[in-house]
């Protein structure tokens, strides 16, 4: 099964082109405008072993929220297209992922229920020039649209840094064990009730 997707959105604040293969080797080319943004979508990739391509136009003179929102949105939708039925999925998955000092622990559900529990502080408003607060805004989306059920817990950390990395690499790693293919189960839909 090609588990490969591709987005396109286009808004009056954003353009967007995505391509997700959730099979990959961690190959990824991103352009958001928003550097940081950029180099923790990478992580995920890499550590996810997710392809991922994502192109984006969007009205930085703002700010960096709209942009960040909706390669949520995207990659959310991406995820959610690409798994079809979802069968054969291992669907549960979890892991306690460290980044130096730093300490995040992620569960994940992939259940068409979108729900999230992020508990993460970040004690200052800043990381460089992105605002702190557009993590949990991209964790939202991603969850919202990507149907998911996702618990992460920041459970320690002084850099916030390395704070940000802990939770995109943890995503990544836990997401990635969730969608791995279960050969006992490859024709069945991970669910008593048939249905996701």
């Amino acid at each position: 099964m090609d588990r490969t997707r591709s987005i396109s959105r286009k808004t009056s604040e954003t353009d967007i082109q995505l391509t997700l293969n959730v099979d990959g080797t961690g190959q990824s080319q991103i352009q958001t405008g928003a550097p940081f943004f950029d180099h923790m979508l990478t992580l995920f990739a890499r550590h996810g072993l997710f392809d991922l391509e994502v192109s984006v136009l969007g009205d930085l003179d703002v700010d960096y929220h709209h942009s960040v929102e909706d390669v949520g949105i995207c990659l959310g939708q991406a995820f959610r297209e690409a798994i079809g039925d979802a069968k054969g999925i291992t669907r549960y998955a979890s892991g306690a992922i460290p980044m130096d000092e730093t300490l995040c622990q992620v569960a994940i559900d992939v259940s068409n229920r979108a729900f999230l529990s992020f508990n993460a502080e970040f004690p200052k408003a800043k990381i460089g020039e992105f605002d702190a607060e557009l993590v949990s805004e991209f964790f939202q989306a991603f969850v919202s649209h990507s149907r998911v059920t996702l618990h992460l817990d920041l459970i320690r950390g002084e850099n916030l840094h390395h704070m940000s990395e802990a939770c995109f690499k943890a995503l990544g790693v836990v997401l990635s064990r969730a969608l791995s293919i279960d050969p006992r189960k490859s024709e069945q839909i991970p669910s008593t009730k048939g249905v996701l």
